[in-house]
C-alpha cells in the first residue's frame, strides 16, 4: 500500500510548557518575573529560552532566581520600612554598613514591554510589565541590565525613598553582555544623589553586597557574600562567554541591574543571572568591572554600543603528546589548533586551518587555551580579545608547518547564520500567494517550538544553528514559515519551516534578494526549491493577484515586512 506522501519540516508544537532534559543543568536571565534566556551546560550547547516565572521548576536557573540565603548571620540581616527609609539599626556586617551611603545611587527601574510575534512576524504580542534595578553612574546615566529593557515601550525609574517614578531613554543595549544604558531627562531625578564610583576586580574570598529591589518587597534590599569564582562565563542572555564573578549572596528576581559593592562602598559589578539547581546553593553571577567599562567606553567612543569583537576561530586542544608532535610543535611551543575559520572573519585572509596559535598580543596560550591571569589563576584566552574593540587590530602569533607567522589581525564582531538576537528589530517576512518567508533567527525557534526549541526543532534547522558559519555578511537562513491556506496553493498546506535554497534555479541569498527576485519577477511560473528535493510551482499572475485577497482576509497590512521594502 501506497504511504501518503509526508512533506519535509515538522510542525511547530504548541506546548511552550514541555518537560526538559531532567539530566541537563541550565542557566536563565530575567528581568523580574520573566524568564528571558538559558543555557544547556550538559553538552555545553548555548540556547537562549523564554518562559514565564509559573514555569519554574528543580534543575532550572532563573535569571536572578538564586536560592535564598538561610544563614543564621544573614537572617540577622533585617530591615523594615520606616517612612520609606532602610532601618540601619539591625544587626549588619560591617561591609554592608559601609555601603549604606551608596544606597541613594541604586534605582527601581520599571519597564514595559511589547514583544514582537515571530510566528505572525506583522503583529506583535500582548504587552507585560516588569520591574528590576539600576543605579546611577556618573554623566546623568544610569545602568541596568539588558534583559531588563529588552522590546521596551516604555521605561520609568525610581530613586530610593521618591513617590515619583521618571520617563527613562535608553541610550544602549549591550546584548552580549547583558548591559544596558539609560537616561533621565528631569533635572529633578539627578538632584542630591551622587553617582557610583567603579573599584578594581576583586580578589577570591573579597565581601561583596548586593543591592537591588527583589521580590519580596517593594523597599531596597540587601544581601551579602564573598566572590567563589572568576572566570569565563555563559552569559545567558546574550549567548556569549564573558568575564564573570560568582558569588554566593542571594540573587532573586528583581536583582537585575542592581550593584555589587565592596567593603569600600565602591561598585564592582553588575548582577544579572543565578543558578538554580537541586545539587547547588547560592550561586550568583555577577558581571565585573572590565565588562562594564568596555561597555560604557565602547558607547562612549562610537556613540552606540558596537559589541566585543571575537578572533573568528573555532580552536582544538593541544595537550595530546603525538597531536603535538605530527602538528611539528617542539617541546618549547605551546597553542591552540585551527579547526575552522569563519568565512565572514578579517583574519580568514590570513590564517588557515591547522595553524597552531601560540599567543595573542604577546601573551602565550597554553595548550588548553588558557593564559596567565592572576597569580595562581588561569583564564581562557578568549578573555584577551574580549578586551579589545571592534576594529581594533591584535598581534597573533602562529605555527604554520614547523615555522612561526606574525600577522597584525583587525578584530570584528561575530556574524551568526542563525542569529542569537535581532536587535530589538521587528522580524522581517515576505508573502506571496500564502506561503510567509522568514528569516530563521533563535528567537524564531523559541517562538515556534518553545523553550525546548533545542530539542523539538528540525534537526537540519539546530544542525546549522550550531554549526554552520555564514559564507558573506548579509547571508540569512530563509525559510516558508507557515502557507495561509487558499484555492491558490492546494496540496502545499503542511509544508513547515522548511528552508528555500533557489527561486527559478537563483540561489537565494537573503529575505530581501527572494522578494526582490519575485517582485520583479516576469516569466510565467514562480519555481521555489525547497530542502529534501521538494518544489513548489505557481503562476506567476494567479500567485500575485491572489495575494491581495489572502492579505486582506487575514488582516495583513502588507505583503513584507518594512525593511524588505528600501
Amino acid at each position: 500500500m501506497d504511504k501518503p506522501a509526508r512533506t519535509r519540516g515538522r510542525k511547530p508544537k504548541h506546548t511552550p510548557d514541555a518537560q526538559p532534559n531532567p539530566n541537563s543543568t541550565t542557566t536563565t536571565a530575567a528581568a523580574d518575573d520573566t524568564v528571558v534566556a538559558s543555557i544547556t551546560t550538559a553538552d555545553t550547547t548555548t540556547t537562549d529560552r523564554r518562559g514565564s516565572k509559573r514555569r519554574r521548576k528543580t534543575g532550572k536557573v532563573k535569571n536572578d532566581d538564586a536560592v535564598i540565603v538561610t544563614s543564621p548571620e544573614r537572617r540577622a540581616v533585617r530591615h523594615s520600612e520606616q517612612n520609606g527609609e532602610y532601618d540601619v539599626t539591625a544587626v549588619v556586617p560591617e561591609s554592608v554598613g559601609k555601603v549604606v551611603p551608596s544606597m541613594d545611587a541604586v534605582v527601581k527601574v520599571f519597564c514595559v514591554h511589547t514583544e514582537p510575534n515571530f510566528s505572525l512576524p506583522w503583529q506583535r504580542k500582548r504587552q507585560y510589565s516588569s520591574s528590576s534595578s539600576g543605579f546611577i553612574i556618573g554623566g546623568r546615566r544610569v545602568l541596568t541590565n539588558a534583559h531588563s529593557v529588552e522590546h521596551h515601550t516604555q521605561v520609568k525609574v525610581k530613586k530610593r525613598g521618591s513617590d515619583t517614578k521618571y520617563l527613562a531613554t535608553v541610550l544602549a543595549i549591550g546584548t552580549e553582555c547583558d548591559i544596558a544604558m539609560l537616561t533621565v531627562n528631569d533635572d529633578e531625578f539627578w538632584e542630591g544623589v551622587s553617582p557610583l564610583e567603579f573599584g578594581d576586580l576583586p580578589a577570591l574570598q573579597d565581601a561583596v553586597t548586593v543591592v537591588g529591589y527583589p521580590i519580596g518587597g517593594d523597599t531596597i534590599s540587601v544581601t551579602s557574600g564573598v566572590v567563589s569564582r572568576i572566570e569565563i562565563l555563559s552569559y545567558v542572555h546574550g549567548s556569549t562567554e564573558l568575564l564573570g564573578l560568582q558569588i554566593d549572596a542571594a540573587i532573586n528576581s528583581g536583582n537585575s541591574g542592581g550593584p555589587a559593592f565592596n567593603d569600600k562602598g565602591e561598585c564592582v559589578g553588575i548582577a544579572f543571572q543565578s543558578l538554580k539547581h537541586e545539587d547547588a546553593e547560592n550561586i550568583g553571577y555577577v558581571i565585573p568591572t572590565p565588562v562594564i567599562t568596555h561597555f560604557i567606553q565602547d558607547y562612549e567612543k562610537n556613540g552606540e554600543y558596537t559589541g566585543f569583537p571575537i578572533l573568528g576561530v573555532e580552536w582544538q586542544k593541544m595537550e595530546n603528546p603525538d597531536l603535538r608532535m605530527s602538528m611539528g610543535m617542539g617541546n618549547e611551543h605551546k597553542g591552540v589548533r585551527i579547526k575552522r575559520i569563519e568565512p565572514t572573519a578579517p583574519e580568514s585572509n590570513v590564517l588557515s586551518p591547522s595553524d597552531i596559535i601560540l599567543s595573542f598580543d604577546g601573551v602565550n596560550v597554553a595548550n588548553d587555551g588558557t593564559v596567565p591571569f592572576r597569580h595562581g589563576e588561569r583564564i581562557g584566552f578568549s578573555y584577551l580579545v574580549s578586551q579589545k574593540y571592534t576594529g581594533d587590530k591584535a598581534l597573533v602569533k602562529i605555527l604554520r608547518n614547523s615555522k612561526t607567522h606574525e600577522f597584525n589581525i583587525k578584530l570584528a564582531t561575530h556574524k551568526r547564520l542563525i542569529p542569537a538576537h535581532i536587535g530589538g528589530k521587528p522580524p522581517s517576512y515576505y508573502i506571496i500567494a500564502g506561503f510567509v518567508f522568514t528569516a530563521v533567527s533563535v528567537p524564531y525557534l523559541r517562538s515556534e517550538y518553545g523553550k525546548d526549541y533545542d530539542f523539538d526543532a528540525p534537526v537540519k534547522l539546530l544542525d546549522k544553528h550550531l554549526h554552520a558559519m555564514a559564507e558573506t555578511v548579509d547571508e540569512q537562513l530563509v525559510v516558508v514559515s507557515q502557507v495561509l491556506v487558499a484555492d491558490i496553493n492546494i496540496g502545499y498546506e503542511e509544508i513547515v519551516n522548511t528552508q528555500v535554497l533557489a527561486f527559478n534555479n537563483k540561489p537565494v541569498k537573503n529575505l530581501k534578494s527572494l522578494a526582490a527576485m519575485v517582485e520583479s519577477c516576469t516569466e510565467e511560473f514562480l519555481k521555489f526549491d525547497l530542502e529534501y528535493e521538494q518544489i513548489v510551482v505557481l503562476r506567476t499572475k494567479m500567485a500575485k493577484k491572489a495575494t491581495r485577497d489572502i492579505l486582506l482576509t487575514h488582516c495583513i497590512p502588507s505583503a513584507m515586512s518594512d525593511d524588505l521594502k528600501s
